[in-house]
């Protein structure tokens, strides 16, 4: 038991896993949006342009409460670009130039994805005793809704 933090050392190593990953998806996530927000063409540039530009601001700051609540329960957050990908589920745009519906669509999968993630991860950490985590990843999960929510009405 970690007597600092009220946890058992196990469930602060499983609750720091979760952590790890989640700060590689928001930075790729972060990274993919920024990427579309520079290489939006066409007749909506000006619309997907500054929806792009709101989301990857809104995720900047995903990546760093993600990094700061992994070093508040005394770990080390990943740094790297190399350590993102390697711990990410979500993939890379590869500078590849898309029609902005695609991108719409990419993004709209990843943000899911991660959705799908924080579910289980608000339920597991809530289990494993850890409040603050668990409210803290439902808070960052309505985030999620809520930016999934504007890309799938501007692709309907």
């Amino acid at each position: 038991m970690n007597a600092a933090l009220g946890l058992k050392e196990s469930s602060r190593a499983k609750v720091l896993a979760f952590l790890d990953l989640l700060l590689a998806d928001e930075y790729v996530l972060y990274t993919k949006t920024r990427n579309f927000h520079w290489n939006v063409v066409g007749p909506d540039f000006n619309d997907k342009h500054k929806l792009f530009e709101a989301q990857y601001e809104t995720l900047d700051g995903h990546v760093d409460s993600v990094a700061e609540r992994s070093r508040a329960l005394g770990g080390r957050a990943l740094g790297s670009l190399k350590e993102f990908l390697g711990a990410a589920r979500l993939k890379e745009a590869h500078g590849r130039t898309l029609k902005s519906g695609v991108m719409v669509a990419e993004l709209l999968r990843d943000h899911e994805t991660l959705i799908r993630g924080l579910r289980e991860d608000v339920e597991e950490t809530a289990r494993l005793g850890d409040a603050g985590t668990s409210d803290f990843l439902t808070g960052l999960l309505e985030e999620h809704e809520k930016m999934a929510w504007m890309l799938r009405s501007i692709a309907a």
